[in-house]
């Protein structure tokens, strides 16, 4: 009698996945963004969640855990019921925080279940206004003149802005002064005010700054200009070679959330990178959404697990570590 009752509660588990997937969502979402509001990665979680939440039939709400280089919001998500309800979109530093981080309080390769990229933003070297150098070869130069007093603003350790600058100053052989902020949205708020000399950050922080004349461009991170910046040189145009870094965003789920529930993001993912208003949006931004190929779980683990394997041998080699 008890096996039957076993096998009968069992058999109900089996079935109560497919069932809970159908019904999925029912009540609203947390997307965790593990940075501030007002930065980059914030105003592309915003916009995909937006439309996400139109197809999924539930609202969205993004919930900023900042700190740590992204570590804090990632480790709230791996903690989280596997449910589909907690959602994580994180950028290149999922990969960047392996090296970084030696006592992660999670396994970013084990601790996630993988839904899909959702863009792939380009950067830009950018100062402030008053800044005296015109263009990137005589910004280079008066760094490198004045190394003791430029500084170099990032949005903390581990961001996107903080790995520019270690690659920059690499090539250029040359260490600054670095002024680590809460933030991009606080970072760029005091390049524009003056407070900071340059910085080099994500088109989806900067390109409204530089339509508005309120800072200067020296240079994209990219092969190509950007459509959306068509007079910025690449970095190797003006003079510095093999300086290319775009920062791929991805959203991810708990380890443990059912397939069906990831199918279900995914697919809505998808619709969501198709909207006329992300498309727009996201263009206005200086970046595109990621492509139906790369909307998926696997090419997003894929990359995933590219990305550390490109970063670590760089930061190792650095020495630079956030603990």
């Amino acid at each position: 009698m008890l096996k039957f009752v076993a096998a009968a509660v069992a058999a109900l588990g089996v079935f109560a996945t497919p069932a809970f997937a159908d019904s999925y969502p029912t009540r609203p979402i947390t997307l965790v963004v593990p940075f501030s509001a007002g930065g980059p990665t914030d105003t592309v979680s915003r916009l995909v969640a937006e439309a996400m939440g139109k197809d999924l039939g539930q609202q969205i709400v993004i919930e900023n855990v900042g700190g740590a280089g992204g570590t804090l919001g990632a480790g709230r998500v791996a903690k989280s019921d596997a449910d589909g309800y907690t959602l994580l979109l994180h950028h290149i530093g999922m990969a960047t925080s392996v090296p970084l981080y030696r006592k992660l309080p999670y396994d970013t390769l084990k601790a996630f279940e993988y839904v899909g990229l959702v863009t792939e933003v380009p950067m830009t070297i950018v100062g402030r206004g008053s800044l005296e150098p015109t263009d990137l070869k005589g910004l280079i130069d008066y760094v490198k003149t004045n190394k003791d007093s430029v500084t170099y603003a990032n949005a903390g350790v581990g961001s996107a802005s903080h790995l520019c600058g270690l690659l920059f100053m690499s090539r250029i052989e040359t260490p600054l002064t670095t002024v680590p902020y809460k933030g991009a949205g606080p970072a760029m708020t005091d390049l524009v005010g003056g407070q900071v000399d340059f910085i080099c950050d994500q088109t989806t922080n900067t390109t409204s700054q530089i339509r508005g004349g309120k800072i200067k461009a020296y240079a994209a991170t990219v092969k190509e200009r950007l459509a959306s910046l068509p007079d910025i040189p690449t970095a190797a145009e003006a003079g510095l070679d093999d300086f290319n870094l775009t920062v791929w965003h991805g959203l991810y789920a708990p380890k443990g959330t059912s397939p069906e529930i990831v199918a279900k993001l995914s697919a809505a993912l998808k619709k969501a990178l198709k909207d006329p208003n992300v498309v727009k949006r996201f263009a206005d931004l200086g970046t595109t959404p990621s492509t139906e190929a790369e909307a998926t779980p696997e090419a997003l683990k894929a990359k995933l697990e590219a990305e550390i394997e490109r970063w670590t041998p760089v930061i190792k080699a650095a020495g630079v570590y956030a603990d």
